[in-house]
């Protein structure tokens, strides 16, 4: 088999979730396990640093990510979901894994895993873990797949385990309420390993300190911490922050949601140094400063064009989307043109309800089998006083928003994850 077919293949055979959502789901670590026998606890051959949240623990896994790699670190770092390639999840430094690796692993380990019918994150996490032991990293970020208890990513024991926040996503996995949600992601705090927590609320927070504490697990709340401190605007937008440690500190991303992030990362820093690890002050510049070259992060309030503007980020539920309306609300332009569609199983009435109303809407789907069909969107929408087209794909939908629109005004796309995997792959 070549890529694509390997590609094909590992689609085809094990549940992609980001495709057909609950049905790819498994429940419990056995399959974890067995692959983790078969392949000689690769994890175990590398330091790890282990990151949950409902939102911001892709922007906190790369960041990090940039920062151990700027301070000489070979570092894997494992994410889901890709935007535009499968190796994407898994890289060493900022390099996707290799297309060979791919194929290899495939064909010389299905015999093993096919009597195991695993599901695509299963089998993806076997392959990363394996790849960077391969690799013979230093130490890997881990960004947990859903929840945290039952993730096939929490056999590690790593170094620091971060949990960024818990808002409602996945319910139908983790649970209705915070506290049932926030006990799932606590599901990764280990004995004795110190646990930074991004952002609490009144439910949220009992059980994190129960959970720690039955693990005599350090915590530390990134929020009482306060070690961020201010910030302001540079000119071409990124972030220069005041904080407890290093003043003008510059940040490459640039969505206000990465106020909490950057308050949570200090906290993390600070652990991670307290464990030993090498991290100079201009290592720390370097990987907040150059996070997307490092280590290829796409799709955190990226800018595509400016005459029009054009920026996508990947918030798709109501506690990531309230960052993007707040950050579009101060968009000076002359109109605001947004091309969204969302996944059937999210809020979207929780997600509508909070979109600016004076915006003109391009309602549209992404090319997953979950995709809410445009129409239905549009429909949904119009109770929430938004008005527009719907269009059958991102492609079309950008090509009407951008016929329209002036050099002065403003177009964002998002929505879904999805929604700008297929944006990106148009420009690709």
């Amino acid at each position: 088999m070549d890529y694509q077919e390997t590609l094909t293949y590992l689609y085809n055979s094990a549940p992609l979730f980001q495709q057909i959502g609950q049905g790819a789901y498994k429940e419990g670590l056995a399959n974890t396990y067995a692959f983790d026998e078969h392949f000689g606890h690769p994890h175990r051959k590398y330091r790890t640093i282990h990151i949950a949240g409902t939102n911001g623990k892709g922007s906190c896994s790369h960041t990090l990510a940039a920062i151990l790699q700027a301070a000489g670190y070979k570092t894997g770092l494992y994410t889901s979901p890709h935007l535009i390639d499968f190796r994407e999840r898994i890289r060493v430094n900022g390099i996707p894994a290799s297309k060979e690796f791919i194929i290899d692993f495939v064909e010389k380990h299905r015999p093993f895993f096919e009597p195991l019918h695993p599901s695509f994150f299963e089998l993806t996490t076997a392959m990363a873990f394996r790849y960077f032991a391969e690799q013979e990293v230093d130490i890997a970020v881990i960004e947990v797949g859903l929840g945290g208890r039952l993730d096939c990513t929490n056999i590690i024991m790593p170094d620091l385990c971060v949990i960024t926040n818990i808002s409602f996503d996945h319910v139908q996995f983790l649970g209705n309420t915070l506290a049932k949600i926030a006990s799932e992601k606590a599901g990764i705090i280990k004995e004795n390993i110190p646990v930074v927590i991004g952002e609490t609320t009144s439910e949220t927070k009992p059980v994190f300190r129960q959970k720690a504490g039955s693990m005599h697990a350090p915590v530390i709340f990134a929020e009482e911490e306060a070690l961020l401190k201010g910030f302001s605007r540079n000119e071409d937008g990124t972030y220069l922050y005041q904080t407890e440690d290093y003043q003008n500190l510059t940040g490459e991303l640039r969505g206000l949601c990465q106020l909490k992030n950057t308050n949570t990362l200090l906290s993390a820093i600070r652990q991670l140094k307290k464990s030993g690890y090498r991290l100079d002050e201009k290592d720390i510049r370097q990987g907040f400063a150059h996070v997307c070259e490092l280590t290829g992060l796409m799709g955190r309030w990226q800018q595509l064009s400016e005459k029009p503007a054009i920026v996508c980020d990947t918030g798709h539920n109501t506690g990531g989307m309230q960052y993007i309306v707040e950050q579009l609300k101060g968009q000076t332009c002359q109109t605001l043109r947004i091309v969204i569609g969302m996944v059937n199983d999210k809020d979207i009435g929780g997600v509508l309800a909070m979109l600016p109303k004076e915006a003109h809407y391009y309602f549209t789907q992404a090319s997953v089998k979950r995709a809410l069909p445009a129409s239905q969107m549009k429909e949904a929408a119009a109770n929430f006083g938004l008005q527009g087209e719907a269009y059958p794909d991102v492609a079309s939908a950008m090509k009407a928003a951008r016929q329209e629109a002036s050099d002065k005004d403003f177009i964002f796309v998002g929505g879904s994850t999805f929604i700008v995997a297929d944006l990106l792959s148009l420009n690709n």
